[in-house]
């Protein structure tokens, strides 16, 4: 607030709150009712673009980072998918988000791939937690429609799941019905689609009172696909939602590379655990992005940094997301088994064959590189990890057990 953004009032004065899933008690700042995470950006880039000292470079790309003698030293980055350049700095913080873009359906958006994870590995970071990937539960499901997220907010207003009878669910699944944890709501609606995954799964939210009023961009965007919110039940489907898992940091952003840090969903601090509590991410972003700044500023001399001219990228192999999102939807989706597992894991490797030996012709292919190193890591820490925790659900090994009670942390040629 105190950087512009501005968050609904009660008439009184006093901030409106939120309740979401799991949450005793109502919590969280909504923007224009379910505005908020475009108030965050606009505050925040306002900000960005009014200091005098930060340079946004638009349209780059990070190709990999530059690590000598254990140290962080820049970055290499292809600008406008034709010159390759160097950006050299004493310190480089990864924010680059999550991996929802691995699977065919995920509420993130379209830069959400990955690639700052399989970034840092390859410079020698460590990565932990990989098989934790959360799904939401709630996401619009119409013919042609985008993945648009139907708010956990709505159930934490009264909105009720129910099945293709009319249905409500959720109570016999788990005593917090439509408020139970991400992973549970999520595996039920999952379990209601039934064995081919295409029964209709509904969010009744004619039962909250002027809904269209208390949450009017998502019911104009239903409204565009003909569903009038307050009067007809809303089609949903679970989607990749969040990565618990990425970057392992320290305390203050650190990784195990001097001048590397990394913040927000693309780093794993270990807060969220196996299972994320809904908008616990945005803390998290504020105080740890906040820590590493403050550790560079009081520990890292200040460097110029600079942009050399390197030359021209190649142009050699394709990319094929379509088939990737489809392995990881099949295999390490929200219910999870060693035969899917095992299949997903060859299928990558015999993706990652057919590029090896060639460069990258545009950022898309640079993409796709990342995304099946990420996708290969999640799948190798899926397999090794023989229990259901959190988000990781194995039917196979449906329990959850003491002897997993660890993290897994994999970095080049090791995973312990």
């Amino acid at each position: 607030m105190d950087l512009g953004a501005v968050f609904d009032h009660q008439p009184d004065g006093r901030l409106a709150l939120g309740r979401e899933g799991c949450h005793s008690r109502a919590r969280i700042l909504h923007a224009q009712g379910d505005a908020t995470g475009a108030e965050v950006v606009r505050s925040l880039l306002a900000r960005v673009e009014a200091h005098s000292n930060i340079t946004i470079c638009e349209h780059s790309y990070v190709v990999d980072l530059l690590v000598t003698d254990g140290c962080c030293r820049g970055a290499l980055l292809l600008h406008n998918g034709k010159e390759l350049g160097i950006v050299r700095s004493t310190a480089v913080i990864l924010a680059t988000g999550g991996c929802g873009c691995l699977y065919r359906h995920t509420t993130n958006p379209e830069g959400a791939t990955g690639s700052g994870c399989a970034i840092a590995y390859r410079a020698g970071a460590e990565l932990t937690d990989m098989e934790f990937i959360q799904f939401h539960p709630t996401a619009l499901a119409l013919p042609g429609c985008p993945n648009f997220l139907i708010s956990e907010a709505v159930r934490g207003a009264g909105a009720l799941l129910r099945n293709a009878s009319g249905q409500r669910f959720m109570p016999d699944y788990h005593a917090l019905a439509e408020l139970a944890p991400r992973d549970v709501v999520a595996r039920a609606i999952f379990h209601e689609m039934g064995p081919e995954k295409n029964v209709p799964v509904y969010l009744d939210a004619s039962t909250v009172a002027a809904v269209a009023d208390k949450f009017p961009m998502i019911a104009a965007t239903c409204r565009t696909y003909g569903v009038d919110i307050a009067r007809e039940p809303i089609p949903i489907a679970p989607a990749a939602h969040y990565m618990m898992g990425g970057i392992r940091v320290d305390d203050h952003g650190r990784t195990n590379i001097n001048g590397l840090f990394a913040c927000g969903e693309t780093s794993c601090t270990g807060l969220h655990g196996a299972n994320r509590l809904a908008s616990n991410s945005l803390l998290e972003g504020l105080v740890f992005g906040r820590r590493a700044a403050e550790t560079i500023a009081g520990q890292v001399p200040a460097l110029g940094g600079h942009w050399h001219y390197a030359g021209r990228e190649k142009s050699f192999a394709g990319s094929d997301i379509e088939a990737l999102q489809l392995v990881m939807t099949r295999g390490l989706g929200i219910v999870r088994d060693a035969a899917g597992l095992k299949t997903a894991e060859i299928a990558l490797a015999a993706m990652q064959t057919a590029v090896e030996g060639s460069a990258a012709r545009c950022i898309l292919d640079l993409e796709y590189r990342n995304m099946l190193q990420t996708a290969r890591l999640i799948v190798r820490a899926a397999k090794q990890r023989e229990e259901s925790r959190g988000a990781h659900y194995r039917i196979d090994y449906p329990q959850r057990l003491n002897q997993w009670r660890h993290h897994i942390i994999e970095s080049v040629g090791a995973v312990i």
